[in-house]
């Protein structure tokens, strides 16, 4: 047996112990892992016309390889957000180039080419760990007939079929951490801090940071906020404040009550606008409204960054054992979850048939820009 595996999307810590996870439980059954480096760029760059020339895309590994990388963060197959399905020209590696017959958008399918590299390398089953982008191409490959396992990360928490994907724990120690430090500085001036933190369409990393940090106001990708009431709300929070200052949390996806969202630089290769600068656009709002200096700070990839917190060690290990305990057991087609606080498996194709966001009615107060937990008896350890 010959599993193929790679870490696509952003990176979050807890994919390294996942990774030799899955090796060491393959080695004991006596079967290969073959690596492809920086996510689905690996089989697409991956020429089997030039067998030798490609091993750069490659990263054959044992147990000796991965003896040592759970203690570190990110992942040491690399990534990169390549989406093989949906492919501009200049991505494409030269070989490939004039190969297929572009969509009407001028977009190109290098599924063919995907399907060729794997028949050639002679994977068996394919172990793609991701989030929603790196997981619904690997669905697409299951319906190509390619034996898949899916694992699920995401610093967002945001694959739909799963209470927990692999680097939330983290995300939020992280921002909580970096949170409760600002606050010195925050105090001593006597200011309002904006915390700026990713979450593009899901606020769930902002909403639990906040809730866990006990933070003045949250502002979450799901609901638009109206600045002038914000301000009051915040303003009062610091006069009740006896060291005289406020803490404000926002997703980077949150928008203004009949606004935008807000972007920078110019649009992914995939057309995909690039969000960031909501935390000082607040924070000038609030100074302006206000007459109150505000300190801006965006955590970005100091979320992501590090080694895992020892629940994401706990997953990570969790889902790769279980992925190759179900591959043993002839099964294939499913994604690793976590399911009323069981492991499970789902269907590979579920991550693609819904969305995962903030059940704002349960856990969030539209009024107070406050998180409100309704009920906690029966809820998941994440709340949802």
């Amino acid at each position: 047996m010959r599993l193929g595996i790679l870490t696509g999307g952003g990176d979050v810590p807890g994919l390294n112990p996942c990774i030799k996870a899955v090796v060491r439980r393959a080695a004991e059954l006596g079967w290969e892992v073959l690596g492809f480096r920086r996510g689905w760029a690996g089989p697409l760059h991956y020429n089997p016309d030039d067998p030798e020339g490609s091993e750069e895309h490659l990263m054959r590994l044992d147990t000796g390889a991965v003896r040592t990388i759970d203690r570190m963060g990110g992942t040491i197959l690399r990534t990169t957000r390549i989406d093989p399905y949906w492919m501009v020209e200049e991505k494409l590696p030269d070989f490939l180039r004039g190969k297929f017959k572009p969509a009407s958008d001028g977009t190109f399918d290098a599924t063919p080419h995907i399907l060729r590299v794997l028949e050639h390398l002679g994977i068996d089953v394919m172990v793609t760990i991701g989030g929603d982008g790196t997981l619904a191409y690997a669905a697409h490959l299951h319906k190509q007939g390619v034996k898949i396992v899916s694992i699920p990360k995401t610093m967002d928490n945001d694959v739909h079929g799963t209470d927990y994907c692999i680097g939330f724990s983290t995300a939020i120690s992280r921002s909580v951490e970096h949170i409760n430090a600002l606050r010195t500085s925050t105090g001593s001036h006597e200011r309002i801090a904006v915390v700026e933190l990713f979450g593009r369409n899901s606020g769930e990393t902002a909403l639990v940071s906040s809730y866990l940090a006990d933070v003045d106001r949250a502002i979450i990708a799901e609901v638009p906020f109206n600045p002038e009431k914000l301000a009051d709300l915040v303003a009062g929070d610091r006069m009740e404040n006896p060291a005289r200052y406020a803490m404000v949390v926002i997703s980077e996806g949150a928008r203004v009550e009949g606004g935008e969202r807000q972007h920078y630089g110019q649009p992914d290769e995939y057309g995909r606008q690039r969000l960031g600068g909501i935390g000082h656009y607040l924070g000038e709002e609030l100074t302006r409204l206000t007459g109150i200096d505000t300190i801006t700070q965006s955590l970005a990839y100091l979320m992501r960054a590090g080694a895992p917190d020892a629940l994401d060690q706990m997953v990570a290990k969790g889902f790769g054992t279980l992925a190759v305990q179900e591959i043993a057991a002839g099964r294939t087609g499913f994604m690793t979850a976590l399911r009323d606080g069981n492991y499970a498996t789902v269907p590979v194709t579920l991550c693609t048939e819904g969305k995962k966001r903030v059940d704002v009615d349960a856990f969030y107060d539209r009024e107070t820009y406050r998180p409100r937990i309704a009920k906690v008896l029966g809820t998941p350890m994440f709340l949802y």
